[in-house]
This record gives structure tokens, C-alpha cells and sequence, in this order.
């Protein structure tokens, strides 16, 4: 096993994660000032989130600071940049859902694709004001490539698209990131200008403490708390399911590495799971009832007429091989995580201390104690 380099990086680091109030943002945020690092949180108002939402749940909200602001309001966001003085920044504030994209695809382009404009553009004017960017990441998605239903997995320089609003406009942040790369941060100026920007495409993520609508995994606990049947609609979809620790790693580690290293890394990035891991949704339910016991039972309702790709998957041979980083936990560890997670809240433990136990968990594989 390689060893990852050490955790000590992010100590005293001034970090600005837009976003962090989401599911994967808190878990960021919770790992992040478990590592020392001054985290700054540029989010929606609290009042639009899920309820229950893991942000609350774990009191993450009183260990870091928090900017109400939405990503479409470029002046304010820019303000939050300035005041944050980041050397780092993560780019994870979206609209994340396919099937709200058909209702809102107006907000959706505007909050993936303006609010990605207004964050480059934040960053490029501190820093010509004196500010220290040094390594920035912007978060997309697997389905921010033309899909193609490709067995072998979609690489990085594979073209980009997208049926759904969601997609395209995801795909429509990702040319952003690259033409403000090249017109204002080139590797040739990197001398002059300092910063290095990378996109991070990752697949389904799972995790404790995520209720969001229209999900597979928050749609089954929230069945299985009510005792009642898990509904799929996509039984035969292949997804690249991982847990949301995961990408979160390589979204760490290539900031770091950008941060260090600059422009060799200032490229865009697939974080998915091992080929094994690659599962139906289907297999992915029944494991789910298999692990919760009590009869949990589900059945399949095929009704639904709004288009979504059937097949995703990624090749991540790039990020194993130039970063060193590749999946630790197993699709069964993963979903076991899941459940253990979801059973601790539906019995009132403190899922505070759980969320840093399995963080501390997956610490331990990545090399060495605290290292990503």
C-alpha cells in the first residue's frame, strides 16, 4: 500500500468551500477541521435544507465559519472570497439533482454554470488584488460526459455533454473552468499569475446523514424508517457507486497537489470506484434490505418516462496513476457504513462522533494515521 502523503498539509490552512452545508460539503468540512484546517463555508440559508440534514446534525456549523450567500450573487460571493483570504478553494455548491433539473432547468443552469463564472471570476480579481490562491477544484460529475452507455469507462478527454439540464450544465462548468484556465491561470504564466485549477468528476455517493429527494439510498432509509416497501424506478441502471469518503480523499489530495505542484495537475480528474463496485441498482437495494433485517422488502415501479443514462462508469486509471489514489472501501464496506449510520440516528446515538469514527476508519487505509 502507498503511503499518502501526510494529513499535516492541511494544518492552518485557510480553506473556502462553497457549498459545505450539502451532504458531501459537511462531510468535507468535518474532515477538513479534524485536520486543522480554517474552513469557510459559503452556502444557501440553512432554512433550505433537508430536515434532518447531517450539516445540523453533526454541529459541524460551530467549528467553522459559515457565509449565508447564493452562488448566483456575484458581489457577495466575492466578498466571501475576499474576507476568506483562501489558499485553497473547493467549488461544490450545485443544484445536484437530474430529475429537479426537468423541473428548474433555468435555476439549474444558473446555479451550476453562472455560479461556477462567479466563483473563477472572484478568484481571478482577489487575486490580482494581492490575494494567495494557490490551488483551486471545481466539483462536477460522471455525468458530465456525453453519454454513450460505454462499458469500458468514460476517460477524461472523452467528450462532453449530457441529456439532462443537470448534465449538460455540468458539462457547461467544466468548459468554464477550462477557458478561464487557459485565457487567465495558462501553465505557461503560472510564474506570474500562482494558481492551478483542476475539475473532479465523481460517480453516486453514498454516506450517513443524506436525505435528499429523489435519491436511492436517502429514498430507501426513508422507506425502511417508515416500515414501509423501498420503491425503485431504474432497477437494471448501473451506477458507480462509492462512498462519499471516497472522492472526497481525491478531491483533497489533488488540491493539495495543485497547491504544491502546480500545473502538472491543473487538468480534470475522474474519482470512481474499483469495476467490481459497479452494481445495478437493483443489487444495490437488495443489499441495503439484507444488511437493515426486519423484513425490509422493496418492488419495482416503471412508470416513470424521464430520461436517464443507464450506464456510468469511470476509468480512474489516470488519478492511480499520477496521484496515487485509488478506492479503499468496497461497495459492501460502504453500504455497511450506510447502515450503520442511518441505524445509529433512527436510535437517537450521537452521529457526530460516528461520522468522525468512520472518517478516522477510513483514514487508517489511506497509509498512515491522519493521512488521506
Amino acid at each position: 500500500m502507498e503511503k499518502i502523503r501526510s494529513a499535516s498539509f492541511w494544518k492552518g490552512k485557510n480553506v473556502f468551500i462553497t457549498g459545505h452545508t450539502g451532504f458531501k460539503g459537511s462531510w468535507l468540512s468535518i474532515w477538513l477541521h479534524r485536520l486543522g484546517a480554517n474552513v469557510t463555508g459559503y452556502s444557501l440559508e440553512t432554512e433550505t435544507l433537508t430536515e434532518p440534514n447531517l450539516y445540523t446534525l453533526t454541529d459541524i456549523h460551530n467549528h467553522i465559519r459559515s457565509i449565508a450567500g447564493d452562488i448566483r450573487d456575484k458581489n457577495k460571493l466575492a466578498q466571501a472570497v475576499r474576507e476568506a483570504d483562501p489558499d485553497i478553494v473547493i467549488h461544490m455548491a450545485a443544484q445536484p439533482l437530474v430529475r429537479e433539473s426537468y423541473r428548474r432547468p433555468v435555476d439549474t443552469y444558473e446555479t451550476n454554470v453562472l455560479g461556477t463564472l462567479y466563483l473563477l471570476e472572484a478568484v481571478r480579481m482577489w487575486n490580482e488584488a494581492g490575494g494567495r490562491i494557490k490551488s483551486l477544484v471545481n466539483v462536477t460529475t460522471d455525468k458530465c460526459y456525453e453519454n454513450k452507455e460505454w462499458v469500458w469507462g468514460y476517460r477524461e478527454n472523452e467528450p462532453l455533454g449530457g441529456h439532462d439540464p443537470y448534465s449538460n450544465s455540468k458539462a457547461c462548468s467544466e468548459l468554464i473552468t477550462a477557458a478561464y484556465r487557459s485565457s487567465f491561470f495558462p501553465e505557461e504564466a503560472y510564474s506570474a499569475h500562482g494558481v492551478a485549477i483542476a475539475t473532479a468528476r465523481a460517480g453516486n455517493v453514498i454516506g450517513g446523514g443524506d436525505w435528499a429527494e429523489e435519491r436511492l439510498i436517502p429514498d430507501c432509509f426513508r422507506a425502511l424508517f417508515a416500515n414501509k416497501v423501498i420503491t425503485i424506478r431504474n432497477p437494471q441502471a448501473i451506477r458507480p457507486w462509492q462512498h462519499v469518503l471516497e472522492p472526497l480523499s481525491g478531491y483533497m489530495l489533488l488540491a493539495q497537489r495543485l497547491y504544491e505542484e502546480g500545473p502538472r495537475y491543473a487538468q480534470s480528474w475522474n474519482f470512481g470506484p474499483d469495476e467490481n463496485d459497479v452494481k445495478p441498482v437493483e443489487w444495490i437495494v437488495r443489499s441495503i434490505c439484507r444488511n437493515w433485517g426486519n423484513g425490509a422488502a422493496y418492488t419495482i415501479h416503471k412508470a416513470d418516462k424521464l430520461h436517464e443514462a443507464n450506464f456510468l462508469k469511470l476509468d480512474c486509471s489516470k488519478a492511480k496513476a499520477m496521484l496515487g489514489w485509488k478506492p479503499r472501501w468496497s461497495l459492501e464496506t460502504a453500504l455497511s457504513r450506510v447502515t450503520e449510520w442511518m441505524l445509529a440516528y433512527k436510535n437517537m446515538e450521537d452521529v457526530a462522533a460516528l461520522t468522525v469514527k468512520q472518517i478516522e476508519e477510513y483514514e487508517q487505509l489511506r497509509g498512515e494515521e491522519g493521512a488521506l
